[in-house]
Protein backbone atom coordinates (compact mmCIF):
# COMPACT_ATOMS: atom_id res chain seq x y z
CA UNK A 1 0.00 0.00 0.00
CA UNK A 2 1.09 3.09 -0.79
CA UNK A 3 0.26 6.72 0.87
CA UNK A 4 0.93 10.21 -0.25
CA UNK A 5 0.13 13.07 1.68
CA UNK A 6 -1.13 16.36 0.87
CA UNK A 7 2.13 19.41 1.45
CA UNK A 8 1.85 23.26 0.37
CA UNK A 9 4.55 24.07 -1.82
CA UNK A 10 6.28 27.49 -0.10
CA UNK A 11 9.33 27.40 -2.76
CA UNK A 12 10.86 26.39 -5.85
CA UNK A 13 14.43 25.47 -7.02
CA UNK A 14 14.61 23.88 -10.16
CA UNK A 15 13.56 20.41 -9.60
CA UNK A 16 13.05 20.22 -5.64
CA UNK A 17 10.56 22.31 -4.09
CA UNK A 18 10.23 23.27 -0.35
CA UNK A 19 6.76 21.85 1.10
CA UNK A 20 5.05 22.78 4.33
CA UNK A 21 2.68 20.31 6.34
CA UNK A 22 1.61 21.70 10.07
CA UNK A 23 4.73 23.58 10.32
CA UNK A 24 7.10 20.85 9.14
CA UNK A 25 9.20 21.58 6.19
CA UNK A 26 11.04 19.64 3.86
CA UNK A 27 12.51 19.87 0.47
CA UNK A 28 10.46 17.22 -1.86
CA UNK A 29 11.10 16.23 -6.07
CA UNK A 30 9.13 17.79 -8.60
CA UNK A 31 10.28 16.31 -11.29
CA UNK A 32 6.90 14.27 -11.94
CA UNK A 33 4.48 17.98 -11.57
CA UNK A 34 6.70 20.55 -13.75
CA UNK A 35 3.99 22.86 -13.67
CA UNK A 36 3.46 23.02 -9.77
CA UNK A 37 3.81 26.63 -8.72
CA UNK A 38 4.28 28.09 -5.31
CA UNK A 39 1.17 27.66 -3.32
CA UNK A 40 0.28 24.93 -5.04
CA UNK A 41 -0.70 21.48 -3.23
CA UNK A 42 1.03 18.68 -4.23
CA UNK A 43 0.72 15.11 -2.99
CA UNK A 44 4.07 13.83 -1.81
CA UNK A 45 4.90 10.14 -1.87
CA UNK A 46 8.52 8.61 -0.68
CA UNK A 47 9.79 12.51 -1.10
CA UNK A 48 8.29 12.97 -4.19
CA UNK A 49 5.51 14.92 -5.42
CA UNK A 50 3.69 13.15 -7.77
CA UNK A 51 0.46 15.14 -8.99
CA UNK A 52 -0.74 18.54 -8.09
CA UNK A 53 -4.25 18.93 -6.34
CA UNK A 54 -6.72 21.67 -5.17
CA UNK A 55 -6.81 23.62 -1.99
CA UNK A 56 -10.05 21.93 -1.17
CA UNK A 57 -8.89 18.27 -2.23
CA UNK A 58 -5.87 19.17 0.21
CA UNK A 59 -7.47 20.75 3.05
CA UNK A 60 -10.32 17.68 2.83
CA UNK A 61 -7.04 15.44 2.72
CA UNK A 62 -5.52 16.59 5.63
CA UNK A 63 -8.88 17.02 7.77
CA UNK A 64 -9.16 13.36 7.02
CA UNK A 65 -5.60 12.54 8.96
CA UNK A 66 -6.54 14.93 11.74
CA UNK A 67 -9.51 12.62 12.52
CA UNK A 68 -7.78 9.08 12.10
CA UNK A 69 -4.63 10.40 14.45
CA UNK A 70 -7.63 11.18 16.99
CA UNK A 71 -9.26 8.02 16.84
CA UNK A 72 -5.94 6.16 17.22
CA UNK A 73 -5.12 8.66 20.39
CA UNK A 74 -8.28 7.56 21.63
CA UNK A 75 -8.06 4.25 21.18
CA UNK A 76 -4.71 3.86 22.93
CA UNK A 77 -6.40 5.24 25.79
CA UNK A 78 -8.92 2.58 26.18
CA UNK A 79 -5.85 -0.01 25.83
Amino acid sequence: MCIAVAQKVVKIEGDVAETELNGLKRRVSISMVPDVKIGDYVMVHAGVAISIVDKETAEEDLRLWEEMEEALRESFKQN
